[in-house]
């Protein structure tokens, strides 16, 4: 909970376009936010910042989030958001990509191993989507950057050693 990146992605559905918006904490690789909708308005991305912040309740002073510059990210609502709760922005220059890369690179596995094909109804897409992200990326799939661990073992992990190093010293 000291850096997180922040960025949306369109689903194709039958239906038409469903757009996730996802928070990550980069120390973990955990998807700690998320939000599905419609629709691209900034209450999207509002909504996965707000599952984040509810989730994690990081201290004030000591977040950095990190987006692109999308419309949602600059919003008033949102720029107010994170200063209500005393976290750092950080924002990719334009038109930059690899300025956000991390999360530019989950975004890419998410889609080939979950939506690499014209999904079903929203409503579908919705349930195998919250499966993915809940049920298999935070909680079983292995990242080699994390030793071959799962976010929510690395996390784990990371406690365990936390505490043991607490009551050794």
């Amino acid at each position: 909970d000291e850096k997180w990146v922040a960025d949306i992605t369109d689903i194709d559905t039958v239906e038409g376009w469903l757009y996730l918006a996802l928070v990550m904490d980069v120390f973990s690789r955990k998807i700690v936010g998320w939000a599905m909708e419609a629709h691209l308005q900034e209450t999207l991305v509002e909504q996965a910042l707000r599952m984040a912040l509810l989730r994690r309740q990081p201290a004030a002073g000591e977040l950095l989030h990190h987006s692109d510059r999308g419309g949602q990210y600059a919003s008033h609502t949102y720029q107010q958001l994170l200063q209500t709760f005393g976290i750092t922005v950080s924002m990719s220059r334009a038109a930059d990509p690899y300025d956000n890369a991390l999360m530019e690179s989950c975004i890419g596995t998410l889609k080939t191993e979950c939506a690499d094909h014209r999904c079903p109804p929203h409503r579908v897409a919705r349930s195998e989507l919250f499966a993915y992200l809940e049920g298999w990326y935070n909680r079983r799939r292995l990242h080699s950057a994390l030793g071959y661990c799962s976010p929510d073992q690395f996390e784990q992990r990371f406690l365990q050693d936390k505490l043991f190093l607490h009551f050794k010293g």
